[in-house]
């Protein structure tokens, strides 16, 4: 019987024992998932920290398309005004509206210079500075001269802009996220336009010194851009290439990508010391050629789809179509809105579309819309508001394509030693050609009529679709580094 009961207990501790063992190797199972769920939480709420800083640079220096296109938008509100306060001729009012054009051409062809020299933030802060002598001098001035030097330093500002404010934020975006994150400078471009044309309607019932509140009112956001600018870093890839800075520009790419930055750090360098090897410095030699090729056609399609033509005379193609002024000038407000929502829409398909998926759908509905207003304007059918909505819907389709893709691509195609003089070519000839078709657009309706007009526009379409088709690279979700390889290799 004793014996029995013994038996029994060690049986029945066994039992406790195993039992115990048991639980205790579920709380340790369950210890480990505690500290494994806070680990990921913890690298969950860096991860999130980290794309929340690249987020907040990335608006920073975004707010540079703002200004770029609240000044080009402003003078619109006060052109008039500006012309009967100094009696200027019809040379020189036009004079007047053209020299910040001249200042943007100049701004895009020596915008690389400082941003090579200097660095892209400190560039970034030199075109603030531009920006807000630019209002102040503009909305100051009791002389044409004065004000038409200040209108052209306000150029140089928004021609620098298009440079270095693209190349920045490809330069400091991840991969995964690069296309949205560069697209928020077009997106801040057509919402800088959207601003201006609202505070021109607000300030505009001041009476006859309304237009120097017009345009003094832009001191406020590019002082707020001059002190946001200090809160960014200079750009790593620029410290690594050109300056030789490796310490201070890990400290940066592990913000931006805190699990593989030590990788990306060896990319870049190697990728520099390629160059080096090979003379890759230059632009223009044979390494570079297929890049060139790619930003140059890029950005002359961008401006003979006719875009700035319809943006800068839409009240004007509206009252050929029989609209009255009042209605024409309406319908320029639509323009404005669609654009601002599309853009809007792009951003947020570029990164999981791809960039030669919105400009496949793109250049197919340019080609069928500039088809049908050319069709409009030879069958002579302005009936309702068809070609009002055909414009509109063209605009949708320009915004979703190109006007959202082209500053992420061309800041993408280069190597690191010479993206910011392909960015400059790319830049250049954007302005260079909206000069063109800004300059030419009203003799060409004169002598050609708007049906030869747009339907040049639709031709130069189709040639981009083929373009698009068989030659553009896809560069969503790949590193500056592995889209080099890619391009110069192709």
């Amino acid at each position: 019987m004793a014996q029995w009961t013994f038996q029994k207990f060690r049986n029945n501790g066994n039992d406790i024992y195993t039992h115990v063992a048991k639980i205790g190797a579920d709380l340790s199972w369950l210890f480990q998932d505690i500290i494994l769920n806070l680990n990921a939480l913890s690298l969950s709420s860096t991860n999130c920290y980290m794309r929340n800083k690249v987020f907040l640079w990335s608006i920073i220096v975004a707010l540079g398309g703002f200004l770029f296109g609240f000044d080009t938008a402003v003078i619109s509100g006060a052109e008039q005004s500006i012309q009967e306060y100094w009696q200027l001729s019809d040379t020189q009012h036009g004079l007047t509206i053209s020299i910040a054009l001249i200042g943007t051409i100049l701004g895009a062809l020596i915008g690389s210079i400082p941003s090579e020299k200097l660095g892209r933030k400190n560039t970034l802060i030199l075109i603030a500075i531009l920006y807000l002598f630019s209002a102040l001098g503009t909305a100051l001035a009791t002389n044409w001269f004065v004000f038409m030097i200040f209108r052209f330093l306000g150029g140089i500002g928004v021609g620098a802009s298009s440079v270095t404010a693209p190349i920045y934020i490809s330069e400091i975006s991840p991969a995964k996220s690069r296309g949205k994150l560069v697209a928020l400078f077009q997106f801040n471009i057509v919402f800088g336009i959207l601003v201006s044309y609202l505070s021109n309607y607000l300030i505009g019932q001041g009476g006859d010194s309304s237009w120097r509140w017009m345009l003094g009112v832009q001191v406020i956001p590019s002082l707020l851009f001059l002190v946001l600018l200090r809160l960014v870093p200079e750009s790593p890839r620029w410290l690594i290439v050109k300056k030789g800075k490796i310490e201070e520009a890990t400290k940066v790419l592990k913000i931006i990508n805190p699990s593989g930055y030590e990788a990306e750090v060896e990319e870049i360098k190697a990728d520099m010391m390629r160059d080096q090897t090979v003379q890759g410095a230059e632009l223009f030699s044979p390494k570079h050629r297929f890049p060139v090729f790619l930003a140059v056609t890029f950005a002359i399609f961008n401006q003979v789809s006719g875009i700035n033509a319809i943006i800068y005379y839409a009240p004007r193609i509206f009252e050929m179509t029989g609209l009255e002024k009042e209605s024409s000038l309406l319908s320029s407000v639509g323009i404005g809105l669609v654009n601002f929502i599309f853009t809007l829409l792009a951003m947020n398909f570029i990164d999981r579309f791809g960039r030669r998926t919105l400009m496949l759908i793109g250049s197919v509905g340019l080609i069928i819309t500039l088809g049908l207003v050319s069709r409009a304007f030879f069958m002579n059918d302005f009936g309702g508001l068809m070609v009002t909505v055909l414009l509109l819907v063209y605009i949708a389709f320009f915004a979703f394509s190109q006007g959202a893709v082209i500053w992420v691509f061309i800041s993408e195609i280069f190597p690191n030693q010479v993206r910011a003089k392909g960015q400059t070519l790319g830049s250049l000839t954007h302005w260079v050609m909206a000069a063109i078709i800004a300059f030419s657009f009203p003799m060409l309706t004169s002598y050609l009529g708007g049906g030869t007009t747009f339907l040049f526009f639709a031709l130069m379409m189709v040639l981009q679709l083929v373009f698009v088709w068989k030659l553009m690279p896809e560069t969503k979700g790949r590193s500056l580094e592995q889209l080099e390889h890619t391009i110069i290799m192709h």
